[in-house]
């Protein structure tokens, strides 16, 4: 049910959630996790009144907090890893396209079968544009299936590829860079406490030597993170990236990332005494977004150069006490590759495409909306389909932007559908913890993240002061654009 006003919304809480001022008591939690939250979710995704949604999203962040989901840094975790007290895991990144609170809750049942602790739950400046699902959206999603599924413990929202569009940045670099800081800001107040920068797209391999090539990327990268570190909430330590290679492009070097930390430590220096810098680095070692597709759709094989990720990460930790290298792209690779990354020592591994993939591929998504899907993608973005592609390269490539325009569609699917693909994806993600050695990391987790209780006021559609403010449209934006 999507509730068609406030007042509807604030009696179908009754007696289950009560609004103290801007807090939120759970009074019943069993029929808050029952049928509210799902109520609640729906209208905070769905509702075309902007007073509902606004109302909705809160009520579930402050409910999440109250039962001790609390949007979290990684930052000490991953300080933790870098002085070698917390090791033998890689940490999850995952983006979620569609069906995000379904996508969700499979991953929350994984890692409560598999007493997992870090899991980062992301999503790429592109990805807002074309999932059409803005911070504030999305957090409220994850929230909401934390709720459901009775998770407990920090909540990491992460910014990934929060990134600098080289055409943009050539036209005009300075408003390219203040449209990154606001959707940093945007994040922020999202309850986004880890955010990526990736500034990597205006390295300029044409310079004779690499802290010439890296210039560009780590002044703008210490801008943001002075940014970041300006508008952080009290109490809170966000958790930054960098990232030294664009992935799909050559491969990485430590003197890449020596030019790169250098450059941006000194960078960072003059923007303020004591500022924290990033904790980790993307580095490219052979993988690229979404894979390379075959003229059948199919998938190329890749070799990920294992031996390069290590000496990175090695480096990163051992040279500026970061957690480690952090590998993009990887969600596309064979199974058996996965168990390298923790063996290897990588930080941070981001997972994708296959979950969009096993979204799409399912026996139980219904064949009349994938074709309904594809169909709208041979027709309205016909002008993005490369001379040489066939059309299930096409498909494959461009099928990511399917999820905004058929999101309620998605979203609506019957019950039975949404636990069929969920169940193939609960399946699939623990598998995944199990190959990134992240099983019974709950306790490590716990020993150095310390959630903090960051105060949200609660929206004028509930106190009824002050006029209620419609969502911004979220940008259309390519990566690498």
């Amino acid at each position: 049910m999507i509730f068609s006003s406030t007042d509807q919304l604030k009696k179908a809480i009754d007696g289950i959630l009560r609004i103290e001022g801007d807090n939120v008591r759970v009074l019943d939690e069993k029929k808050l996790r029952g049928s509210l939250v799902d109520h609640l979710v729906y209208s905070a995704v769905l509702s075309g009144d902007a007073g509902v949604k606004q109302a909705a999203r809160w009520l579930i962040r402050r409910s999440g907090v109250t039962l001790g989901v609390l949007p979290s840094s990684i930052q000490s975790l991953y300080e933790a890893m870098g002085r070698g007290e917390a090791k033998g895991f890689t940490v999850p990144a995952i983006n979620i396209r569609g069906l995000t609170y379904e996508t969700a809750q499979a991953i929350f049942r994984a890692g409560i079968k598999g007493n997992v602790g870090p899991i980062l739950f992301e999503i790429a400046r592109s990805e807002i544009g074309y999932t059409e699902q803005r911070p504030a959206e999305y957090a409220c999603a994850i929230t909401a299936a934390a709720i459901k599924t009775g998770w407990r413990g920090p909540l990491f929202l992460q910014g990934d590829h929060f990134q600098i569009g080289v055409k943009k940045f050539a036209a005009e670099p300075q408003k390219e860079i203040d449209a990154v800081k606001e959707i940093v800001r945007e994040a922020v107040e999202a309850g986004f406490y880890n955010i990526d920068i990736d500034s990597s797209t205006v390295v300029d391999l044409s310079k004779p030597t690499e802290a010439e090539q890296q210039r560009n990327n780590f002044t703008i990268a210490a801008d943001i993170t002075a940014f970041i570190r300006g508008i952080q909430p009290k109490g809170v330590e966000v958790s930054v990236g960098g990232e030294i290679g664009e992935v799909g492009s050559k491969n990485s070097t430590v003197g890449e990332l020596r030019a790169f930390m250098d450059g941006y430590l000194q960078e960072l220096g003059k923007r303020g005494k004591g500022l924290k810098g990033i904790s980790k680095i993307s580095v490219q070692t052979g993988t690229s977004h979404g894979g390379v597709v075959l003229p059948d759709g199919s998938i190329a094989k890749v070799k990920l150069d294992f031996d390069t990720l290590q000496t990175l990460s090695e480096a990163a930790r051992k040279e500026f006490g970061m957690s480690g290298a952090v590998q993009h792209g990887a969600s596309t690779l064979p199974d058996e590759a996965f168990d390298n990354f923790p063996k290897r020592g990588t930080a941070e591994v981001h997972l994708a495409t296959a979950f969009q993939n096993m979204v799409y591929d399912s026996t139980f998504f219904p064949a009349a909306l994938r074709e309904k899907i594809y169909d709208y993608i041979r027709k309205e973005l016909s002008a993005e389909k490369g001379a040489r592609d066939t059309d299930e390269q096409f498909i494959y490539k461009t099928r990511k932007k399917g999820f905004g325009p058929f999101k309620k569609d998605m979203w609506n699917l019957p019950p039975d559908v949404l636990r069929g693909i969920g169940k193939e994806l609960e399946d699939k993600f623990f598998f995944l913890f199990d190959k990134l050695a992240a099983l019974n990391t709950r306790d490590v987790t716990a020993k150095f993240i310390k959630p903090v209780d960051v105060p949200v006021p609660a929206p004028a559609s509930l106190t009824g002061k002050g006029p209620v403010k419609g969502e911004k449209k979220a940008e259309a934006f390519d990566e690498g654009e």
